[in-house]
């Protein structure tokens, strides 16, 4: 047999052990009856976001990211705010969010597309370094095409240099 096959032999014998292997379950205590039961008013998980906080927490309802004239990275006084959204999907595993990059009108549309998704990305870096899941996200760039600003002056341009957080499931 040449090593090739044989290779591929234990590549094939190695995925079947892998997908035949069973997760055993832990079983619950069972209660006989014979401790007193415990009244516990606290919640069992304290400071866990619920999806409430979206619209409650002032940290939370902070959806937008602004970015600086043909930069792609972070500032400073946003990494609270992409902590916060962090926390949020590492207590909601079920949530989901949309990463939408915006550029302003200043560039070619290429380029505002390509400088739109590497914010988005910047900003899906910035989450999972704070230990929120990158399958919870989804990154989309509008380049210049969705603005919320339509005047040709200096503060409108830096309101489209933006990463807009939608959440797609709560």
């Amino acid at each position: 047999m040449n090593t090739t096959t044989r290779v591929l032999l234990v590549a094939l014998l190695c995925t079947a052990a892998v997908a035949c292997s069973k997760k055993v379950k832990e079983e619950a205590p069972v209660d006989t009856g014979t401790t007193a039961p415990v009244t516990d008013t606290a919640p069992t998980t304290a400071g866990a976001y619920g999806p409430g906080d979206l619209d409650t927490d002032a940290c939370l309802r902070q959806r937008t990211i602004y970015f600086d004239l043909d930069q792609d990275v972070l500032r400073p006084e946003f990494q609270s705010v992409v902590g916060c959204h962090a926390k949020y999907l590492r207590d909601r595993p079920s949530s989901r969010m949309t990463l939408e990059g915006n550029a302003d009108e200043r560039g070619s549309r290429d380029y505002n597309l390509g400088l739109g998704e590497r914010r988005a990305n910047a900003v899906s870096s910035a989450i999972q370094a704070n230990g929120g899941s990158g399958s919870q996200q989804t990154v989309v760039s509008y380049g210049e095409e969705r603005p919320t600003c339509t005047q040709s002056s200096e503060d409108c341009w830096a309101k489209n240099r933006r990463v807009e957080i939608i959440y797609t499931a709560k």
